[in-house]
Formats: structure tokens, C-alpha cells, sequence
């Protein structure tokens, strides 16, 4: 299967929430997470299958049973570059705020570097200001009565 086979296999059942079960399916026993998020240095953690299962399962209790939209990839031979925005609802505390189940839209992108059938690394930039005004944006929204 093709490094992008592979990358899109793993956003299309793992990423997207539909079964972060399947985690070791596409991702080697230890995956070097390299990412850019709310502070200028990258960090860099070790993903495991469990672990990113879990990491997901926290999306969901932030963002609902949200979805993952690619809006691009290109693959050029163990390397994969995604962008994708995810779609939610504000269902959990997210940076101290509190849930207003109102949508949040998150854009990312990340390169994924593919060995033997399996992502090993990944480079991944999450768009933090956007996410911010939103949920500051939500915060201020009334409902009508």
C-alpha cells in the first residue's frame, strides 16, 4: 500500500473519529509526534496507538461526533502533506472554556512520514488563533429565549 494509501486510510477511520480503535492499523508501535500548536517551538511527544486512540476520544468529548475534511494531499514518496479543517460543536471545556454547543471549525496541517506500512512521524501545525477567537466569539453568544 502507498505512503498516501495509507496516510488517507488513517484520516478517513482514525482522525476522523470513526474508529480510533484501528490506530495500530496505520501507525508503528511508536510514532515521534512533532507539533506546532499555541507556541512557536515545536514539541515533540511519542504517539502510540493507545494513546492517540485516547487523544481522539478527547476530541470527541470536546468536539462531538465531529468530522475531518481533507482539502489537500500530496504525497511525494514516505512523505504525505495533509490539510484538513474539523468540524464540531463546543461540547466540552476547550482552553478554559466552557461548552456552548455552538460549531467550532479547527484547520491543520501535517506532513506523515510512512515506513513499512506504518506512520512513523508526523509534523503537525494546528491553527491556534482561529480557534481562539471562536471560542471567544462563543462565549459572548446568547441564545434566544
Amino acid at each position: 500500500m502507498s505512503a498516501e494509501a495509507i496516510v488517507r486510510g488513517f484520516f478517513g477511520r482514525v482522525r476522523s473519529g470513526v474508529a480510533p480503535e484501528e490506530a495500530a492499523l496505520y501507525l508503528a508501535p511508536q510514532v515521534q509526534a512533532w507539533q506546532v500548536c499555541s507556541a512557536p517551538q515545536p514539541e515533540c511527544i511519542v504517539r502510540t496507538p493507545d494513546n492517540y486512540r485516547a487523544h481522539i476520544e478527547d476530541f470527541r468529548q470536546m468536539f462531538g461526533d465531529f468530522t475531518v475534511q481533507l482539502d489537500e494531499v500530496l504525497a511525494q514518496g514516505k512523505k504525505v502533506y495533509v490539510r484538513w479543517r474539523q468540524f464540531g460543536q463546543h461540547l466540552g471545556e476547550i482552553e478554559g472554556y466552557a461548552p456552548t454547543g455552538l460549531p467550532l471549525v479547527c484547520a491543520g496541517s501535517a506532513v506523515y512520514e510512512v515506513a513499512n506500512g506504518r506512520i512513523v512521524a508526523y509534523w503537525m501545525q494546528q491553527e491556534h488563533h482561529g480557534l481562539l477567537q471562536q471560542l471567544q466569539a462563543n462565549a459572548h453568544h446568547k441564545e434566544p429565549a
